[in-house]
């Protein structure tokens, strides 16, 4: 029995990439470094930041969608940033916070995932990705108290309850359920706000697509670490569905014809506050 049982720790132990990463490599996790500032809060305002994500269930699956700008203080570090990423075939991931330290937690636990069904033979249940990406902002807690924090979004289709579900995090690890719609960044008090007047009950996708680009679209107009539809540079928000039939992510085109309805209503309208 006593063998038994090691094995089986022995086993649970080897299906978690970063746990084998962290006992022969720990220098290769970030959250296991610690930086030291010259002066309080200097590093942190010299490292980009990614802000608005947001995401909303509609009938049949999930949305989630993130605007395309990183901030460095007050300067514009990059109009081109992508924050939203497939985590595996049916989840995705959106990033807020430290924008490096927030993608190299997404490339782990993509591998992470993908190391857990190679050696398992089965997807990790959605419930069961929640917890471990719980797990892994938890480990960055050190480097969040030095103002490097991550605060990620997590959405995916539940294929045991053939529903789209979403869940959010704070820098200590602690996993939450969202219903119906959430947002996380510097902007998502505005996204949420539009979030609360726009989803509906059963939105098919195109209308879950126009409502998440909308709530971007309010963000930006409020909040200037937030980027809205860039017509002249043609940059539009990354957006991922995921249902049945795993994720997709929206083409530009469809975006961009998307952001113009919402730009003309808005203009026909004359709204400006």
């Amino acid at each position: 029995m006593p063998e038994e049982a090691a094995a089986a720790v022995a086993r649970a132990a080897s299906t978690s990439f970063s746990d084998h990463l962290g006992r022969h490599h720990p220098d290769l996790l970030a959250s296991r470094s610690r930086v030291d500032f010259p002066a309080q809060g200097a590093g942190p305002a010299l490292a980009p930041h990614a802000t608005t994500i947001v995401s909303l269930t509609f009938a049949g699956g999930v949305l989630m969608a993130g605007d395309r700008r990183a901030t460095m203080g007050n300067v514009i570090a990059s109009r081109h940033i992508e924050k939203v990423f497939p985590a595996d075939m049916f989840s995705v991931l959106g990033i807020a916070g430290t924008a490096g330290i927030a993608l190299d937690l997404t490339r782990l636990f993509q591998v992470e995932l993908e190391h857990y069904e190679k050696i398992e033979g089965t997807r990790m249940s959605l419930d069961g990705k929640a917890n471990r990406l719980a797990a892994m902002v938890r480990q960055n807690l050190p480097m969040a108290l030095q103002g490097l924090a991550v605060v990620p979004l997590f959405a995916g289709y539940d294929t045991s309850r053939h529903e789209g579900r979403l869940f959010s995090f704070d820098v200590t690890g602690g996993r939450y359920e969202e219903q119906e719609h959430h947002s996380v960044g510097s902007g998502s008090a505005f996204a949420r706000g539009s979030l609360k007047k726009l989803w509906k009950p059963n939105l098919d996708e195109a209308s879950a697509v126009r409502v998440a680009v909308e709530a971007l679209y309010d963000a930006a107009d409020d909040d200037s670490a937030t980027g809205g539809p860039d017509v002249v540079r043609e940059l539009w928000p990354v957006v991922y569905t995921v249902n049945s039939a795993g994720t997709r992510r929206i083409p530009d085109r469809e975006l961009e014809t998307t952001a113009r309805n919402v730009i003309a209503s808005r203009s026909i309208a004359g709204r400006e506050a």
